[in-house]
């Protein structure tokens, strides 16, 4: 792959033209595949997908620590990040999709917790919503988080735009993303990998062959670490930082909602 010259304004999945298209494919996709979702995420991850939410919930822990503090996960899939947060403190944490079928296995998890654990489904709504028209009131939450679907939106400034609006002022937004990695060894190996091994393998697990062919080709597409930093500095959000982990495959973008 080579490096995209200007990232499209939100995703496009093979076939769709519109935001609408977009939303659409997307939503087909992953409600296909939510069967199998978690299975192959642990899998094609070699299980680092743990290790990149238990992190991010870590960095997050000042804001989670505070009992009175209200969390959003977006395009929460399934609930591992949910469940994450959760665990990493006291704060109340909601959870928010609009492929039916994640929000199902996501309670279906949240009802095998422990009785009494802070994650149970009893302490931890989750959401049917489009992430780009969410059904809360402006200045809502302290923190709004999404691990690996902010990639997804149709349009990703008006997702940002979405979230500063629902933050309350000085709330922090985080975005755990996939990006490539820089050229080299290491790189080419990923690439390989990344497009000539996992959608095979992801296709014949979850029979959503499409979705693990789009997976690749979404993150190619998508901003770089720096490129996702501008957006968010040029919507209006204060003291944007990034992390890059694991040979540059991930990034923890963060930033606050100004005053």
């Amino acid at each position: 792959m080579t490096e995209a010259a200007a990232p499209v304004k939100g995703t496009r999945p093979e076939g769709a033209v519109t935001e609408a298209d977009a939303s659409s494919k997307i939503r087909e996709m992953f409600t296909q595949i939510a069967p199998r979702y978690d299975l192959l995420n642990h899998l094609l991850s070699l299980q680092l997908d743990r290790l990149w939410r238990v992190r991010t919930a870590q960095r997050l822990k000042s804001i989670l620590d505070q009992p009175n503090a209200l969390v959003l996960d977006l395009c929460c899939g399934t609930g591992d990040l949910t469940f994450a947060l959760a665990r990493a403190g006291k704060a109340r944490i909601l959870g928010a999709d609009f492929a039916h079928t994640m929000l199902v296995r996501a309670r279906e998890k949240g009802a095998a917790q422990a009785p009494g654990h802070q994650s149970a489904p009893t302490s931890m709504p989750f959401f049917e919503a489009d992430a780009l028209r969410l059904p809360f009131a402006n200045a809502s939450f302290d923190l709004v988080t999404s691990a690996f679907g902010f990639r997804n939106l149709a349009n990703y400034e008006a997702g940002l735009r979405e979230i500063q609006r629902v933050l309350k002022p000085s709330g922090t937004i985080a975005i755990l993303e996939f990006t490539e990695p820089p050229e080299g060894l290491l790189g080419d190996f990923y690439r390989w990998y990344f497009c000539k091994v996992l959608p095979k393998i992801g296709g014949l697990i979850s029979g959503g062959q499409a979705a693990y062919k789009y997976l690749p080709n979404s993150v190619a597409r998508f901003f770089r670490p720096p490129g996702l930093a501008a957006l968010m500095s040029a919507v209006g959000y204060g003291s944007v930082d990034y992390r890059v982990w694991t040979l540059g495959t991930v990034a923890l973008h963060t930033a606050v909602r100004a005053k």
